[in-house]
């Protein structure tokens, strides 16, 4: 291939899909469902404010927003959805009001006929949109009045200490007290109103809610529209048509066999010298270590709350560590032992491709270290503050908890952290620059790099792009240009680079080669990858555009995946070229893992639940973890482990590794997951998806469904696959404790120069 062409291709899918994907932006902006500056009834009575739901917002972040239950499909999944749950509520106590008044009886034991005539009437009364724009008023019936202070009574118990209520707390993981205040209690429930109100108002002119229907309640008449069912049939053949396409350009330029008379006799990075700054990134893979002991055993914890609600076996950890906090700690540590894995390689890569140690690096690579443990000990803290309910509103947004699934820590940390970002970045540039000069070949690999680099630093800033009160849909918005871009998307180019960037340095791939299937393959990724972040938003306050768009090109994301057998082959034939690769077998293993792992887990289940059909019923089901667990740790868990044991083999000394803790630890954590997902979570999101689909969201996430006993049969199966891979992850601790006390070392050296010439010279002779 032309690179010329590559590159014109590259920049052309990035100004394309960030146009498209800025202009739809903006429509999600005027668009989004409306604020209203107050709330009345129709006799005029004022129920509350906006500047109420304002601050309702900013409690639900405080008591750990998405990380304790979710809003509109988005967050945890022991406790319910809040606006499908509320919504339920106020249809039901207008069904029960007029089934009293008319019957005497309960809407349950009416006839059909008189059920039909009530939900006719209570989906015309709550469908319509009573919301002026002119005025900004909300004006809502008596009657809806009664309803919503009648769901609010129920709520302020459940999130308060009504004893009534305490067996819904151990259901849904809740502490006591989750909020201590009743005048914060009561901006809770505005703010809970709004997000119900959003998914069962029809947009002005159309017949659709704010959230296209969603969530499925047959009682108000939300079903999927025929836009959700046109787009799910159209990203299927789009996914065929992709699928097509890439098999015909694998058949039509097939790679040439590997020629193993040119590969290297002895391995290259054998007679590297560590420079101070590379020896200085070993701190940060000690870190990793402990960061994923520590995330690990706190999703075991966030697991075992799932069936015995406010204690650990007995013991009322609840108190101290609520549900909301270890399972903001679980994902956000994940977040970060993953990152510092790949940016400590970063650090290390650079001046071993440049051959160049610039002044004072290694007090850069040591600075940021420190930067990176005030960021997350800080961060952690403050959401612990926060959710014990410790800071006001403000102080909750800049150093507490802001809610945001993956973006939990306050604004203070985040902007700390975007510091710390192009920190690395400068000091990432400092260190590659010289090499342009000396290598001509490869200056197009290392443009990618550098280009990979400084995404990772400039798409985390999108996390500062809302506010303290900005419309939930809205944030909704730029919080997926952090998870989807940020960690899907540039983190995804930025590995494939530097997987590329090793097998290259080792002499096993081919520098043009290299460089035009790195160039290929992100315009391929992103060109699905950047638009395709609208699957995330079809039902969070977005118009119907977003979905049609979200639908089309989230297919195309998963088109190279399909494929990815192609590139776990490939790795497994590099782990056997010659005999001295075989010192890097683990890293190498892991890099297959990561290529098993993004057609299973990003790939497989990732499409499960991303046609808008399949998602309309599956958001908010344990259906999204299964993806979440094997797309996060399978594939960027697993990379971040591969490239930690590379750069842990050339900073240790050349003694040959011990294989038996090292291999249990590989094959306990990859065998563990497959356990985790397919006995126990995604049995249960299956039978999710089947009460979804019959009866509601709601009744799928109710403490009816999700406590019976085949449920939490379930739950504790996941003692299986938990119990695994958490014994692999600490046979991988002990391992690299191991490298260190020398236990995990032989005595004797990897395969030297002499062997391989040994070899090659028997050979000849015979």
């Amino acid at each position: 291939m032309k690179y010329r062409n590559l590159w014109l291709g590259f920049i052309a899918v990035i100004v394309g899909s960030f146009a498209v994907l800025g202009y739809y932006g903006i429509e999600i902006y005027r668009e989004a469902p409306p604020i209203p500056v107050k709330v009345v009834t129709t006799s005029g009575k004022v129920l509350f404010t906006g500047d109420d739901i304002k601050d309702g917002q900013n409690v639900w972040q405080s008591t750990g927003g998405q990380q304790l239950g979710s809003v509109w499909g988005h967050g945890a999944y022991i406790a319910p959805d809040w606006s499908a749950d509320w919504l339920h509520k106020e249809a039901m106590y207008f069904l029960d009001y007029w089934a009293q008044q008319e019957k005497g009886v309960l809407y349950e034991d009416l006839d059909e006929e008189t059920k039909a005539m009530l939900e006719a009437r209570l989906q015309k009364q709550i469908r319509a949109n009573t919301y002026d724009p002119e005025t900004g008023i909300l004006t809502v019936s008596d009657l809806r009045a009664e309803a919503i202070a009648e769901v609010g009574k129920h709520y302020t118990g459940l999130f308060m200490n009504d004893p009534a209520l305490a067996k819904h707390r151990d259901a849904y993981a809740m502490k006591d007290n989750t909020v201590e205040d009743p005048v914060r209690m009561e901006k809770l429930n505005t703010f809970f109103f709004w997000t119900s109100w959003a998914c069962v108002t029809e947009r002005p002119g159309k017949k659709i809610t704010y959230t296209n229907n969603w969530p499925a309640e047959k009682l108000v008449a939300n079903e999927p529209s025929s836009d959700l069912i046109i787009w799910t049939g159209f990203s299927v053949i789009i996914l065929i048509a992709g699928v097509g396409m890439l098999a015909y350009y694998y058949a039509s330029n097939r790679e040439e066999e590997i020629d193993h008379s040119k590969l290297p006799k002895q391995d290259p990075l054998l007679g590297l010298t560590a420079t101070p700054s590379m020896k200085a990134t070993l701190k940060y893979f000690w870190i990793v270590t402990a960061l994923i002991l520590v995330q690990v055993t706190l999703g075991v914890v966030s697991a075992h709350y799932g069936v015995e609600g406010q204690a650990l076996y007995g013991f009322p950890l609840a108190e101290y560590l609520p549900y909301s906090i270890t399972r903001t700690w679980h994902v956000q540590l994940a977040i970060f032992w993953i990152a510092t894995s790949w940016l400590a390689t970063g650090l290390y890569i650079a001046p071993a491709v440049s051959g160049h140690e610039p002044k004072f690096q290694k007090l850069g690579v040591n600075f940021l270290f420190v930067c990176l443990l005030i960021i997350v000990a800080g961060s952690l803290a403050g959401q612990w503050y926060g959710i014990m309910q410790k800071l006001g509103y403000t102080e909750n947004f800049w150093f507490g908890h802001q809610g945001y699934e993956y973006v939990d820590l306050g604004r203070f940390w985040q902007i700390f952290l975007l510091v710390g970002l192009f920190l690395w970045l400068g000091l990432m540039v400092r260190a590659i620059l010289p090499a342009f000069k000396k290598d001509v070949d490869g200056r197009h690999l290392l443009g990618m790099f550098l280009i990979s680099s400084a995404a990772i630093a400039i798409f985390y800033a999108s996390g500062l792009m809302w506010g303290q009160h900005t419309n939930l849909a809205i944030a909704e918005y730029w919080r997926w240009w952090v998870v989807h871009l940020w960690v899907e998307g540039f983190f995804e180019v930025f590995a494939t680079v530097v997987i590329a960037f090793l097998f290259v340095r080792m002499g096993l791939l081919d520098t043009k080669m290299a460089t035009a299937t790195v160039l290929f393959s992100t315009i391929i990724f992103l060109f699905g990858g950047i638009i395709g972040t609208f699957h995330h938003l079809y039902f969070s306050g977005t118009p119907t555009a977003v979905m049609a768009l979200g639908a089309t090109f989230s297919a195309l994301e998963v088109v190279p995946l399909v494929l990815i057998g192609f590139e776990a082959y490939h790795n497994l034939q590099i782990s056997k070229l010659t005999q001295w690769i075989k010192a890097y077998k683990w890293p190498i293993y892991s890099f297959v893992a990561v290529a098993f792992w993004n057609l299973v887990g990003a790939g497989v289940f990732g499409f499960v639940i991303n046609p808008p059909i399949a998602l309309y019923y599956m958001q908010g089901l344990n259906t999204t973890p299964v993806h979440a667990h094997t797309a996060l740790f399978g594939v960027y868990g697993m990379l971040g482990i591969g490239l930690m044991l590379f750069v842990l083999k050339g900073l240790s000394a050349r003694r040959r590794w011990k294989d038996g803790v090292i291999s249990f630890a590989f094959w306990s954590i990859n065998i563990g997951l497959i356990l985790m997902v397919l006995i126990s979570v995604l049995p249960i999101g299956l039978m999710q998806t089947w009460a979804s689909v019959e009866h509601g969201l709601w009744y799928a996430r109710s403490m009816e469904f999700m406590q019976t006993d085949t449920m939490n049969i379930l739950r504790w199966l996941r003692v299986v696959g938990d119990t695994i891979f958490a014994g692999g992850v600490l046979a991988l601790a002990w391992f690299i404790i191991g490298l260190k006390t020398g236990w995990s070392l032989e005595e004797d050296e990897d395969v030297a120069p002499l062997i391989e010439e040994e070899a090659t010279a028997k050979q000849v002779r015979s």
